[in-house]
């Protein structure tokens, strides 16, 4: 009897044991049919709006304002896509980044100026120019989001700063709606807004590593092991410099760290004890600075002082300085001319300007939103694409196209427009500095 019950009870394993694989098989291609359904809407989805938004579509690609040739230097900025997102209409736009490998797609930070909301929450979200209707990824957070940026290389990690002091990377190809890695108050945190973060190369482990710097006066840098597949831990909290207070940060690749308050502090990622140099530069707090793409010693800076100013690392006043009348929320050099840059203001304003031809003339000045119902927060240029993105404090983002005069690229015999070339950009723009530094000598 025993030995009939033992065999009977094998069967009775074996057979569940086989109806239990033959679940998971049938729960996994039912798993792989939703997400081939899912990708098939996709494309669906894709199609519609690009049939229903082709004149836009057709802009983007092929139109060029022809008026640019007979009103002299001054340039247009052509509307393109709006882009909402239900429930963001109470968020401010409070950063942007195009993604390095996929120029088509860039990431939005959500957020709110406003101390009784900043932790109400956020969300970050992925566009694409495929698809502006809807976006690719969207993430609800418990904070609000203050400054996110995409891997230049691994382009499916972003990265997110909060306005309680946590930083979070988002991993793209899982299907899950919460960070991949987060900090906490026990593994480490800053005690104020994470106001910038930068990605930095892989260290000689190959883990993924970025800074970020927050209002308490803290650079931190943080370090991504991996543990299986999906799953990242921070394995590092390293304080590499401690300031009073800090506002902002932009990296630049030959010459270190640019921090910003009401002066600037360079610093160096070899020296972290004490930054390198101090600049007294705005009245009021920093918004933005960020280097010149082409000019590995030009950077640029906008403040709440309506300013705008142009600057060489190795002076310490200012090359240039340019009264906007509004304050200014955030500025960019154009990646396309070394001496173009664009800046917006709290009153929906968008201004070009080329230094090489006025500093006190703008080349264009276009209102985005009415300064009534709303005011400009961000602005970002496509590395390659021929169109800028511009937040609002409504959670909007508009796409605009650069007119040629906007845009100057050589040309051939032709008429044909040429790859630029980087020497030609940086001598023009140290043929402005010469001009500015001569000009401040002569001067009584």
């Amino acid at each position: 009897l025993k030995k009939r019950q033992e065999q009977e009870g094998g069967h009775l394993l074996k057979e569940n044991s086989d109806t239990g694989r033959k679940k998971t098989l049938l729960m996994e291609t039912k798993i792989d049919e939703l997400s081939k359904i899912r990708e098939s809407c996709k494309l669906m989805e894709r199609a519609v709006v690009q049939n229903s938004l082709c004149d836009i579509a057709i802009d983007f690609k092929f139109y060029e304002d022809p008026s640019d040739e007979f009103i002299g230097h001054e340039g247009t900025l052509m509307p393109l896509w709006n882009f909402r997102y239900k429930g963001t209409k109470h968020l401010t736009v409070s950063a942007l980044c195009w993604n390095r490998r996929y120029l088509d797609m860039f990431a939005v930070g959500m957020g709110t100026e406003d101390y009784f909301d900043q932790q109400c929450g956020g969300m970050v979200l992925i566009y694409s120019l495929k698809n502006p209707t809807y976006p690719e990824y969207a993430y609800k957070t418990a904070s609000g989001v203050r400054c996110v940026d995409i891997h230049p290389h691994k382009s499916y990690l972003v990265a997110a700063g909060f306005y309680d002091g946590n930083v979070a990377v988002y991993n793209l190809k899982v299907e899950k709606l919460k960070p991949v890695c987060a900090s906490s108050p026990e593994t480490g945190k800053h005690m104020d807004p994470v106001i910038q973060l930068c990605w930095q190369k892989d260290d000689i482990n190959n883990n993924h590593n970025f800074y970020s710097v927050s209002l308490d006066g803290q650079i931190v840098s943080w370090t991504l092991v991996k543990v299986n597949m999906h799953v990242y831990v921070f394995s590092q909290y390293l304080e590499v410099l401690q300031l009073y207070l800090l506002l902002n940060l932009s990296f630049d690749p030959l010459y270190g760290q640019i921090l910003v308050f009401f002066f600037f502090f360079q610093c160096s990622m070899t020296y972290t004890g004490h930054p390198m140099e101090v600049y007294d530069a705005h009245l009021l707090s920093v918004g933005t600075v960020k280097w010149n793409p082409f000019h590995p010693k030009v950077f640029i800076s906008c403040s709440c002082d309506m300013t705008v100013k142009i600057w060489d690392h190795t002076v310490t006043t200012p090359i240039s300085n340019i009264d906007l009348k509004e304050p200014v929320e955030d500025v960019a050099f154009s990646p396309h001319t070394s001496t173009v840059f664009a800046a917006v203001t709290r009153r929906g304003t968008v201004y070009f300007y080329d230094v090489s031809i006025s500093i006190y003339e703008a080349i264009c000045q276009q209102e985005v939103v009415n300064k009534r119902k709303g005011q400009l927060t961000k602005l970002e240029f496509n590395p390659i694409h021929l169109i800028i993105i511009i937040g609002d404090g409504k959670g909007c983002i508009h796409s605009f196209k650069l007119s040629p005069n906007l845009r100057k690229r050589p040309k051939n015999k032709k008429g044909q427009e040429i790859p630029i070339d980087p020497q030609e950009e940086v001598g023009k723009l140290e043929k402005f500095l010469i001009s500015r530094l001569n000009a401040r000598q002569s001067a009584p």
